[in-house]
């Protein structure tokens, strides 16, 4: 039985709470909020937990074994950092850091402590993640060509950090389990509208191997966008993430290409074959990821979203703000 506090408890804090508790192999002590009014929403749906506006009684307690860290990504470094210090594993929400040296600090520090850090890049748990890595790693999809995704909503607007910090880190995270290959450029464009930071973005991912990923996240669509294209050699496929039941189509559809004596003698031909919908497996995602979490933690493993999946998407992050900046300039990796 693990022993966890959690510390924020509004958007998501809910969540991480509701799976922890359901767990046999997991027990919420407590939660952290500086608000009253959630404290008391904790209070009524949990009145077992203990509830507390300082973050301190949770990192410090000798009832916990792990913090969930459920809060804006400017106290992330802060408030893992005092976790891992006080021998606490941690789990903690997506993006891992604001800064890539802060995340290689908290790597370090939890190695050194031999303490679990795991970054809830959520996505890398639903069905139809795993089915994708599937298809990739079988080789039914053939040489990949390019990730293309599109993740748009009307808001929800955030004040301390922009569209990219906010929406990105789930293809980033993605892109990161299901391309073996590691980025090598990152290029974003991008504009500012309401309020101060940008709401529109569209960024670019370069990978060896003539491997492209491209992402657009935007908070000022009038519908809300989930949709995601993976080229590949044999076969495509197209995941919607908000279709109810075929969220996964692969397409048997390509182009070959033959050379004659010249340029101009290239003979092209395009196959269109079937459609096909994979089973893939239902479950919540989060329900997957928490119990994970606490299966790394009593099992000594090394999860797959640990820091330094983490730190890669953060690294990627602060590439696109740079080329952000510059009006879309290429930045290295």
């Amino acid at each position: 039985m693990i022993r966890l506090g959690v510390i924020g408890y509004g958007y998501w804090g809910p969540q991480i709470v509701r799976n922890f508790h359901n767990l046999e192999t997991s027990q919420v002590t407590a939660v952290c909020d500086k608000s009253p009014k959630a404290l008391r929403r904790v209070q009524q749906a949990y009145p077992e937990i203990k509830v507390s506006q300082d973050s301190t009684d949770v990192l410090r307690s000798g009832n916990n074994d792990a913090v969930a860290i459920v809060t804006p990504v400017c106290s992330h470094y802060e408030l893992a950092k005092a976790a891992l210090e006080n021998g606490k594993h941690v789990f903690v929400e997506k993006p891992f850091t604001c800064k890539a040296s802060h995340a290689a600090e908290l790597i370090e520090l939890a190695e050194r402590k031999n303490l679990k850090i795991m970054v809830d890049h959520t996505f890398l748990f639903t069905g139809a993640v795993k089915k994708m890595r599937q298809l990739i790693n079988d080789g039914t999809l053939g040489e990949l060509y390019y990730y293309d995704s599109v993740r748009v909503n009307l808001g929800l607007f955030q004040h301390d950090v922009n569209v990219l910090w906010d929406l990105a880190p789930h293809d980033l995270s993605i892109m990161d389990y299901l391309i073996p290959e590691k980025p090598e450029a990152v290029v974003a464009t991008g504009e500012t509208h309401l309020n101060g930071v940008a709401d529109v973005a569209f960024m670019t991912v370069y990978f060896p191997r003539k491997i492209i990923a491209h992402i657009n996240v935007n908070w000022l669509s009038p519908v809300k966008v989930r949709t995601t294209l993976i080229g590949g050699e044999k076969k495509m496929l197209v995941w919607n993430d908000l279709e109810a039941d075929e969220k996964i189509k692969v397409y048997d559809k390509g182009v070959q290409v033959s050379s004659g004596e010249g340029v101009y003698e290239l003979l092209v031909s395009y196959r269109s074959g079937d459609m096909w919908a994979p089973k893939i497996e239902r479950i919540e995602a989060l329900q997957n990821e928490t119990a994970y979490f606490v299966e790394c933690v009593t099992d000594n493993k090394k999860p797959i979203n640990d820091g330094e999946a983490g730190l890669r998407v953060v690294r990627m992050l602060e590439a696109a703000d740079k080329s952000l900046k510059e009006k879309g300039k290429i930045v290295t990796l």
